[in-house]
C-alpha cells in the first residue's frame, strides 16, 4: 500500500509541516518518522505543525499529535501548533492530550512569527 507522504518545508532554521490530507494510521506513523528524520537531520530549531485542514481526530491520531509534540522538543526543537478547528480541540482535552511546552497560534502566519522571535531570543541567550 503506498503511503501519502506529509511535504515538510525548510525555512532558515524552521521546518513547517502542514497536514492537508486525512490522516489514517498508517500515514500518520510515516508522518512522525519523516518529521523527527528531518528534524534530526537539519537540526532545525522550530516546528510548525500546520492542523488547519483536519476538522476531526480520532484518539491514535490526538496522541500521535502530542507524541510528536514531545519527541520534537525532546531534541531541542521548539513547537508551535497552528489552526487548530474547535473540534480537534475539543477531541485534545477529552482525550488527555497535553500539549507540554507547545505553544499554539491561530493560524500559519502567526505561528511562523512567535516561532522565529523564539528561536531568536534562545540564539541571543545562548
Amino acid at each position: 500500500m503506498d503511503v501519502p507522504r506529509i511535504p515538510i518545508l525548510q525555512i532558515e532554521d524552521l521546518l513547517v509541516a502542514s497536514v492537508q490530507i486525512p490522516l489514517h494510521d498508517l500515514a500518520a506513523v510515516q508522518f512522525k518518522d519523516d518529521l523527527l528524520h528531518r528534524i534530526h537531520e537539519t537540526k532545525a530549531k522550530g516546528l510548525i505543525l500546520d492542523l488547519t485542514a483536519m476538522d476531526v481526530v480520532d484518539s491514535f491520531i490526538a496522541k500521535l499529535t502530542g507524541d510528536i509534540a514531545e519527541m520534537a522538543a525532546l531534541m531541542g526543537t521548539k513547537v508551535v501548533v497552528t489552526g487548530l478547528q474547535p473540534p480537534v480541540a475539543v477531541a485534545l482535552v477529552e482525550l488527555g492530550v497535553e500539549l507540554r511546552g507547545v505553544i499554539t497560534a491561530l493560524n500559519l502566519e502567526k505561528g511562523i512569527r512567535i516561532l522565529s522571535r523564539l528561536t531568536e531570543e534562545e540564539s541571543i541567550h545562548a
